[in-house]
Protein backbone atom coordinates (compact mmCIF):
# COMPACT_ATOMS: atom_id res chain seq x y z
CA UNK A 1 0.00 0.00 0.00
CA UNK A 2 3.07 2.15 0.67
CA UNK A 3 4.35 2.03 -2.43
CA UNK A 4 4.31 5.67 -4.21
CA UNK A 5 3.50 7.40 -1.60
CA UNK A 6 5.65 10.55 -0.70
CA UNK A 7 7.37 10.89 2.59
CA UNK A 8 5.25 14.06 3.12
CA UNK A 9 1.74 12.14 2.49
CA UNK A 10 3.32 9.71 4.79
CA UNK A 11 3.86 12.29 7.54
CA UNK A 12 0.40 13.20 7.09
CA UNK A 13 -1.34 10.36 7.69
CA UNK A 14 0.91 9.70 10.77
CA UNK A 15 0.12 13.14 12.27
CA UNK A 16 -3.81 12.44 11.49
CA UNK A 17 -3.70 9.19 13.06
CA UNK A 18 -2.13 10.71 16.14
CA UNK A 19 -4.26 13.64 16.70
CA UNK A 20 -7.50 10.89 15.94
CA UNK A 21 -6.16 9.38 18.99
CA UNK A 22 -6.93 12.98 21.12
CA UNK A 23 -10.48 14.31 19.20
CA UNK A 24 -11.75 11.48 17.15
CA UNK A 25 -11.25 13.95 13.74
CA UNK A 26 -8.40 15.98 13.48
CA UNK A 27 -8.66 19.15 12.56
CA UNK A 28 -6.85 21.08 9.68
CA UNK A 29 -5.60 23.57 11.84
CA UNK A 30 -4.06 20.80 14.26
CA UNK A 31 -2.72 19.75 11.63
CA UNK A 32 -0.68 22.92 10.16
CA UNK A 33 0.53 23.31 14.02
CA UNK A 34 2.02 19.88 14.20
CA UNK A 35 3.47 19.51 10.43
CA UNK A 36 4.94 23.28 10.42
CA UNK A 37 3.04 24.15 7.44
CA UNK A 38 0.58 27.03 5.98
CA UNK A 39 -3.26 26.01 6.85
CA UNK A 40 -3.65 26.37 3.32
CA UNK A 41 -1.32 24.07 2.25
CA UNK A 42 -2.85 21.42 4.46
CA UNK A 43 -5.81 21.92 3.24
CA UNK A 44 -4.86 21.18 -0.41
CA UNK A 45 -3.62 17.89 0.81
CA UNK A 46 -6.19 17.27 2.53
CA UNK A 47 -8.31 17.48 -0.56
CA UNK A 48 -5.79 15.36 -2.68
CA UNK A 49 -5.63 12.48 -0.46
CA UNK A 50 -9.40 12.45 0.08
CA UNK A 51 -9.64 12.66 -3.59
CA UNK A 52 -7.29 9.62 -4.83
CA UNK A 53 -9.02 6.45 -6.48
CA UNK A 54 -8.31 4.88 -2.99
CA UNK A 55 -8.98 7.36 -0.44
CA UNK A 56 -6.80 7.59 2.27
CA UNK A 57 -8.71 9.89 4.25
CA UNK A 58 -12.20 11.33 4.54
CA UNK A 59 -12.21 15.07 4.70
CA UNK A 60 -15.38 17.09 5.57
CA UNK A 61 -15.17 20.83 5.18
CA UNK A 62 -15.38 22.39 9.14
CA UNK A 63 -15.41 19.04 10.50
CA UNK A 64 -11.97 17.86 9.79
CA UNK A 65 -10.33 14.69 8.65
CA UNK A 66 -9.95 10.88 9.57
CA UNK A 67 -8.56 7.88 7.73
CA UNK A 68 -9.88 5.30 5.92
CA UNK A 69 -8.69 1.97 6.29
CA UNK A 70 -6.46 2.57 3.45
CA UNK A 71 -4.89 4.95 5.18
CA UNK A 72 -4.98 3.52 8.41
CA UNK A 73 -3.18 0.56 7.62
CA UNK A 74 -0.70 3.07 6.00
CA UNK A 75 -0.24 5.20 9.23
CA UNK A 76 -0.23 1.94 11.54
CA UNK A 77 2.68 0.35 9.18
CA UNK A 78 4.87 3.81 9.66
CA UNK A 79 3.86 4.00 13.69
CA UNK A 80 4.89 0.70 13.49
CA UNK A 81 8.70 1.60 11.83
CA UNK A 82 8.84 4.62 14.33
CA UNK A 83 8.40 2.96 17.26
CA UNK A 84 10.89 0.15 16.67
CA UNK A 85 13.42 2.71 15.72
CA UNK A 86 13.22 4.56 18.90
CA UNK A 87 13.38 1.50 20.67
CA UNK A 88 15.90 -0.07 18.50
CA UNK A 89 18.29 3.15 18.89
CA UNK A 90 17.64 3.91 22.54
CA UNK A 91 18.99 -0.21 23.41
CA UNK A 92 20.89 -1.28 20.94
CA UNK A 93 22.64 2.38 20.37
CA UNK A 94 22.59 4.11 22.95
CA UNK A 95 20.42 7.27 22.68
CA UNK A 96 18.70 8.60 25.50
CA UNK A 97 15.10 8.98 25.17
CA UNK A 98 14.74 12.72 24.33
CA UNK A 99 17.21 11.86 21.30
CA UNK A 100 15.20 8.84 19.73
CA UNK A 101 12.18 11.03 18.29
CA UNK A 102 13.39 12.78 15.49
CA UNK A 103 15.99 10.54 14.41
CA UNK A 104 13.11 8.16 14.07
CA UNK A 105 11.47 10.81 12.14
CA UNK A 106 14.11 10.94 9.68
CA UNK A 107 14.43 6.84 9.42
CA UNK A 108 11.15 5.34 9.38
CA UNK A 109 9.90 6.53 5.66
CA UNK A 110 13.21 4.56 4.70
CA UNK A 111 13.58 1.37 5.77
CA UNK A 112 12.47 -1.81 4.78
CA UNK A 113 9.63 -4.50 5.73
CA UNK A 114 12.86 -6.94 6.18
CA UNK A 115 14.95 -4.60 8.01
CA UNK A 116 11.84 -3.59 10.40
CA UNK A 117 11.43 -7.52 11.26
CA UNK A 118 14.96 -7.47 11.90
CA UNK A 119 15.02 -4.67 14.27
CA UNK A 120 11.50 -6.43 16.20
CA UNK A 121 13.47 -10.09 15.99
CA UNK A 122 16.54 -8.28 17.77
CA UNK A 123 14.57 -6.38 20.34
CA UNK A 124 12.71 -9.40 21.00
CA UNK A 125 9.55 -8.24 19.83
CA UNK A 126 8.59 -5.33 22.16
CA UNK A 127 5.41 -3.95 22.56
CA UNK A 128 5.80 -0.47 23.91
CA UNK A 129 8.13 2.24 22.80
CA UNK A 130 10.38 3.88 25.36
CA UNK A 131 7.86 6.65 25.83
CA UNK A 132 5.73 3.81 26.86
CA UNK A 133 3.67 4.09 23.86
CA UNK A 134 2.19 0.95 22.25
CA UNK A 135 4.03 -0.60 19.13
CA UNK A 136 1.75 -2.10 16.41
CA UNK A 137 2.34 -5.62 15.98
CA UNK A 138 3.13 -7.03 12.75
CA UNK A 139 -0.29 -7.58 11.28
CA UNK A 140 -1.14 -3.89 12.81
CA UNK A 141 -2.62 -4.71 15.88
CA UNK A 142 -2.19 -2.61 18.44
CA UNK A 143 -1.43 -3.29 22.19
CA UNK A 144 -3.48 -1.57 24.58
CA UNK A 145 -3.07 2.23 25.41
CA UNK A 146 -2.48 2.08 29.40
CA UNK A 147 -2.97 5.04 31.73
CA UNK A 148 -5.33 8.84 32.43
CA UNK A 149 -3.59 11.88 32.43
CA UNK A 150 -1.45 12.47 36.15
CA UNK A 151 -3.65 15.97 36.18
CA UNK A 152 -6.62 13.77 36.80
CA UNK A 153 -5.09 12.01 39.81
CA UNK A 154 -6.36 12.81 42.93
CA UNK A 155 -5.01 13.23 45.83
CA UNK A 156 -3.99 10.67 48.26
CA UNK A 157 -3.11 8.02 45.71
CA UNK A 158 -0.22 6.20 44.26
CA UNK A 159 0.87 5.25 40.75
CA UNK A 160 2.77 3.86 38.14
CA UNK A 161 3.97 6.26 35.21
CA UNK A 162 3.31 4.03 31.87
CA UNK A 163 3.29 6.75 29.39
CA UNK A 164 5.39 10.06 28.73
CA UNK A 165 4.17 12.18 25.57
CA UNK A 166 6.93 12.20 23.22
CA UNK A 167 7.06 15.50 21.22
CA UNK A 168 9.06 17.91 23.38
CA UNK A 169 12.98 16.41 24.42
CA UNK A 170 13.46 19.49 26.72
CA UNK A 171 10.31 17.86 28.69
CA UNK A 172 11.73 14.27 28.55
CA UNK A 173 15.34 15.65 29.99
CA UNK A 174 13.23 17.11 32.52
CA UNK A 175 11.46 14.41 33.66
CA UNK A 176 13.84 12.19 33.31
CA UNK A 177 15.78 14.26 35.56
CA UNK A 178 13.21 13.58 38.39
CA UNK A 179 12.74 10.18 37.98
CA UNK A 180 9.61 10.35 36.10
CA UNK A 181 9.92 7.74 33.35
CA UNK A 182 7.78 4.73 32.50
CA UNK A 183 7.51 2.32 35.19
CA UNK A 184 8.63 4.48 37.84
CA UNK A 185 6.35 4.71 41.19
CA UNK A 186 4.54 7.97 42.58
CA UNK A 187 2.63 9.23 45.01
CA UNK A 188 0.10 12.10 45.16
CA UNK A 189 0.27 14.69 48.11
CA UNK A 190 -1.38 17.12 47.56
CA UNK A 191 -3.26 19.42 44.72
CA UNK A 192 -3.82 23.21 44.65
CA UNK A 193 -7.52 24.15 44.54
CA UNK A 194 -6.61 27.48 42.88
CA UNK A 195 -4.14 25.97 39.91
CA UNK A 196 -4.42 22.54 39.84
CA UNK A 197 -0.67 22.08 40.80
CA UNK A 198 0.02 18.70 42.12
CA UNK A 199 2.58 17.95 44.73
CA UNK A 200 3.99 14.74 44.43
CA UNK A 201 6.50 12.05 46.20
CA UNK A 202 8.47 10.08 43.67
CA UNK A 203 10.32 7.01 44.65
CA UNK A 204 13.55 7.67 44.92
CA UNK A 205 13.64 10.85 45.80
CA UNK A 206 13.71 12.97 49.15
CA UNK A 207 12.05 16.32 48.37
CA UNK A 208 8.74 16.35 46.95
CA UNK A 209 7.97 18.13 43.48
CA UNK A 210 5.37 20.76 42.42
CA UNK A 211 4.11 20.32 38.70
CA UNK A 212 1.66 22.66 37.09
CA UNK A 213 -1.02 21.35 34.83
CA UNK A 214 0.91 21.60 31.60
CA UNK A 215 3.47 19.31 32.64
CA UNK A 216 0.91 16.73 34.23
CA UNK A 217 -1.58 16.30 31.28
CA UNK A 218 1.71 14.86 29.61
CA UNK A 219 1.64 12.29 31.48
CA UNK A 220 -0.02 9.34 31.91
CA UNK A 221 -0.17 6.90 34.89
CA UNK A 222 -2.13 3.77 36.24
CA UNK A 223 -3.07 3.48 39.51
CA UNK A 224 -0.67 1.09 41.70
Amino acid sequence: MRAGLTHAVEDYLKAIYELSLEDGRASTTRLAEVLCISPASVTGMVQKLAGMETPLIDYQKHRGVSLTPDGMTVALEIVRHHRLLEMFLQEKLGFTWDEVHDEADRLEHVISEGFEDRIAQELGHPTYDPHGDPIPTSDLQLPPTIGFPLSEMEPVGRATVRRVRDSDPGLLRYLSQLGLVPDSTLEVIERSPYDDNLTLRIEGRQEPVVLGPHVTRQIFVEPA
